[in-house]
């Protein structure tokens, strides 16, 4: 088994974007806000909004597939990716229709900012590409300093058409959160399973924040086509598969005890 990274960073977005109610009542203030940190899958963030707006267990999910969000092509009206991390202030009068447009129309400013377009460009991928990309970077890295290196990582298996063997795609897929994978995990059928399919899974696999997306667009240089966080705050990278299983051994060696 090709163990590469972890899940392991969840930062939460602080900054209050401009209130709900600017594009809605216009006058009534905020009864509460709902927090999506950093990170969090479409999954996690509709059952915050359900909490949040008072609503029964699955409304927002069933409003996203009806709510014609403003998204790339790309995403096939899928909003993984593009429900963006931030407090978001809530009233009496947010529904869950209002609330998700708000966060795609949010993503989408700072997503088609003209650094990531030049980035997305200057990596040959598309901006949505890169989303997915930082996505990725966001589960897997253990620090936000790691961040340029798990991308770096990522572009290197790309350009070698290599497969990414990332087990936060695995996690997507089997909806779980997990450092440990078995040799059975990897033969999943699955789009989003990165150790049989090659190149980038089909959607973004969480909400990335502002550090992953500039990870994304401006990985770190170097060589590396592995890593593994060995025990937390120590990731090792290297382009030597024999260094990596010699890591991956101490990893499995750090669990077990």
């Amino acid at each position: 088994m090709l163990f590469i990274g972890a899940v392991l960073v969840l930062a939460v977005a602080a900054a209050v974007l401009v209130p709900l109610l600017t594009r809605e009542s216009g006058t009534e203030q905020p009864r509460t806000t709902l927090v999506i940190p950093e990170g969090w899958r479409a999954t996690q963030v509709y059952a915050a909004d359900d909490k949040a707006l008072d609503q029964p267990a699955g409304t927002t999910a069933k409003a996203a597939k009806a709510a014609d969000l403003p998204l790339p092509a790309e995403a096939k009206g899928n909003p993984e990716g593009y429900l963006f991390p931030a407090t978001y202030p809530v009233t009496s009068t947010t529904t869950p229709k209002s609330l998700l447009r708000y966060m795609v129309d949010t993503a989408v400013e700072h997503f088609g900012a003209d650094h990531i377009t030049a980035g997305a460009r200057r990596n040959d991928v598309t901006v949505y590409q890169t989303v997915t990309i930082a996505a990725i970077v966001q589960a897997e890295a253990d620090t936000e300093a790691d961040m340029g290196k798990v991308a770096r990582v990522i572009h290197n298996r790309l350009d070698r058409e290599m497969p990414l063997q990332m087990d936060s795609t695995l996690n997507y897929a089997m909806n779980r959160s997990t450092l440990d994978t078995t040799t059975g995990d990897t033969k999943i059928d699955s789009p989003y399973n990165s150790y049989e399919h090659k190149g980038l899974p089909p959607t973004p696999i969480g909400n990335p924040g502002e550090q992953a997306m500039t990870a994304a667009i401006s990985p770190t240089p170097g060589p590396w086509l592995y890593f593994v966080t060995v025990a937390p705050g120590d990731t090792r990278f290297t382009d030597d598969y024999a260094e990596q299983q010699r890591n991956v051994a101490e990893f499995n060696r750090n669990r077990r005890g």
